[in-house]
């Protein structure tokens, strides 16, 4: 009739008794209950990716370009003099003395990196309805991946292929720092003086087997996250300071580099932990720029081949990067000490 409307009733339990849970049978889930419920969950859209860190693109130089090559080299020069210096007198010498040049080639290694995707049709064809990309989550784990191992080549290099890092090259002969009036060589046992002494002689170390070089003053410092957070939290008053510092802040502005007009760089490494000799922490104490130390990346990363396969039913994709092993070029400002 005009004017009354009729209601009814859904069904969502049985009559008998009270409703002690919800309960979908088959009738429940083919009318649409199911997706009902799963209506009431909340998404969260944010993918969860694992932790980590890399921190080799602030501790080394790279340079890119060069294509697919097998190795890098660079050139250097050695000169002397026929005689002595002291024969330079002019007018007194018997004879003119000469410049000689001796040129040599060091040859780097470069490695290929290589990682495939392969990506069923049906699960792209998925992410149209959940709008997340199957490629895109493949994507971000080889980029990834990609940077872990820069990491590990830049620091470590790599051993299976008779290649070394910043912190474990064969030719820089290790160093153990020296005792504290504690009579031990840790830094959460030394005083402030003592822990800038450590990062002084360091630097004075590689300044003076440079041969004085002031453009060879080490100016990157690489320790532990142990002691890097130890000395950053730990406050210490000092003359001249109105009010307390922390270690980190002292070192940084009291040190020989500084006085030379050099700017020191104090970082952590977590690669520095038992990388020293028996286990023990070591500081790498070097000039970070170009000319000293660099890594050459031919190849950047990227996809090179996407085809179809129609065996597995999906697309294939091929990532590759040529990079080169870490180059030391000057190896008197290098410096490991041991045992902070």
């Amino acid at each position: 009739m005009p004017g009354i409307r009729k209601t009814y009733n859904l069904p969502i339990a049985p009559s008998r008794g009270a409703m002690k849970g919800l309960t979908l049978d088959a009738s429940a889930v083919s009318s649409g209950l199911a997706f009902l419920q799963s209506e009431l969950e909340k998404l969260d859209p944010l993918l969860r990716e694992p932790l980590t860190n890399t921190t080799y693109p602030r501790d080394i130089n790279i340079e890119s370009g060069g294509g697919w090559v097998e190795a890098t080299s660079a050139f250097n020069v050695e000169y002397s003099v026929t005689g002595g210096q002291a024969d330079g007198v002019g007018g007194v010498q018997n004879a003119i003395r000469r410049i000689q040049a001796d040129l040599s080639k060091d040859l780097y290694k470069v490695l290929p990196y290589e990682v495939a995707m392969s990506i069923k049709i049906q699960d792209q064809l998925r992410g149209a309805v959940t709008g997340r990309s199957i490629e895109q989550i493949y994507d971000d784990g080889i980029r990834l991946d990609y940077d872990k191992y820069m990491d590990i080549n830049t620091y470590l290099g790599q051993s299976a292929y008779g290649t070394t890092g910043l912190l474990n090259d064969t030719n820089i002969t290790a160093a153990s720092v020296a005792a504290g009036a504690s009579t031990k060589t840790t830094w959460k046992d030394k005083t402030t003086i003592e822990i800038l002494n450590d990062v002084d002689d360091a630097i004075v170390a590689g300044w003076a087997a440079a041969q004085y070089d002031n453009s060879a003053i080490p100016n990157h410092i690489l320790i532990d996250p142990t002691n890097f957070a130890y000395i950053n939290r730990t406050m210490v008053s000092v003359n001249g300071y109105p009010a307390p510092i922390s270690i980190l802040k002292y070192l940084l502005e009291n040190n020989i580099a500084k006085a030379k007009g050099v700017d020191l760089f104090i970082g952590e490494c977590r690669f520095c932990t038992g990388a020293g000799t028996g286990s023990t922490n070591r500081m790498v104490c070097y000039v970070n720029q170009k000319r000293f130390v660099g890594m050459d990346v031919p190849v950047p990363l990227s996809r090179v081949m996407t085809q179809p396969n129609v065996g597995t039913g999906s697309y294939d994709s091929l990532y590759m990067s040529n990079i080169g092993q870490v180059k030391v070029h000057y190896y008197e400002p290098f410096i490991y000490r041991d045992g902070i």
